[in-house]
């Protein structure tokens, strides 16, 4: 994913909430959201191209979330294997916690720059890889954002997705009340706002500022390149979790929608 923003709260009913954009090439072939062939445990959007994922779940309360890291002075190493397989992976290890302090320890330098996203409804944990450090942290309760730099860097979409979960969160008093009629509607406006940001607000990140101003927008409309994607999802406290995709192709042609629930002893579906 390009953006995500999530409010983590362990030891509340719903422990995580989140919602992220897909940017990609139109012509990059995807399979939508659905339950994987080969691990029907496991639902996600896949890259049929290099066979991994940015967004997927599984039964039984886990969730991987990837990010890319935009840097041109990142340089990839040779025969690096594809981000996405990070997300599978985190899915199918059996020790998540000493995958990841594997990955933190050298193995992810293999890679090109990311920020990995990994829940369970006790942990939250965040991996980056960019050029300057290698760092693992357990992420602290709150409402957060991630982009294509680090956690909460204050680029301009990234802070107007949080604010957006923040304000609707707060019209409820607290984070564990129920209904929550603000989720997701508020948050899915304010990612699917195609309005770039200003020069003056806009990050370097190296790629020039005609770029980097298509990019400053939290839903990018293109016909090369734009957001594929917009999904959301929640994981509450007995481990069920409940994730929406809804899809575009070129201009930000809508392209339909599905939602899948994966409980702990079965899995249930819908599109539209």
């Amino acid at each position: 994913m390009c953006l995500i923003t999530f409010a983590w709260q362990p030891g509340t009913p719903t422990p995580l909430r989140l919602m992220g954009n897909r940017d990609e090439l139109h012509a990059r072939p995807t399979a939508p959201l659905g339950y994987w062939q080969e691990n029907t445990a496991i639902a996600g959007g896949r890259d049929l191209e290099a066979g991994g994922s940015w967004l997927a779940a599984k039964r039984g309360g886990v969730v991987a979330v990837l990010t890319n890291v935009r840097d041109p002075q990142l340089l990839t190493p040779p025969s690096a294997p594809s981000r996405g397989e990070l997300v599978a992976n985190a899915l199918q290890c059996k020790d998540i916690e000493g995958w990841l302090t594997a990955l933190n320890q050298g193995d992810a330098l293999s890679y090109a720059g990311f920020n990995l996203l990994v829940a369970t409804p006790h942990q939250l944990w965040h991996l980056h890889r960019s050029r300057e450090r290698l760092t693992l942290c357990k992420v602290p309760p709150g409402v957060h954002g991630l982009s294509n730099a680090d956690l909460n860097s204050p680029w301009p979409k990234l802070l107007h997705v949080r604010n957006a979960l923040e304000h609707s969160l707060s019209k409820q008093g607290a984070l564990n009340e129920a209904p929550l009629p603000a989720w997701p509607s508020a948050v899915q406006r304010a990612m699917q706002n195609p309005q770039e940001a200003s020069v003056k607000e806009l990050p370097d990140t190296g790629v020039g500022i005609e770029l980097e101003r298509q990019l400053s927008a939290a839903f990018i409309i293109g016909e090369r390149y734009g957001t594929r994607a917009t999904s959301w999802l929640t994981l509450d406290h007995q481990g069920h979790i409940e994730i929406t995709e809804q899809r575009f192709g070129a201009q930000g042609r809508f392209q339909g929608e599905t939602t899948l629930r994966l409980f702990n002893g079965s899995n249930d579906s819908s599109d539209s």
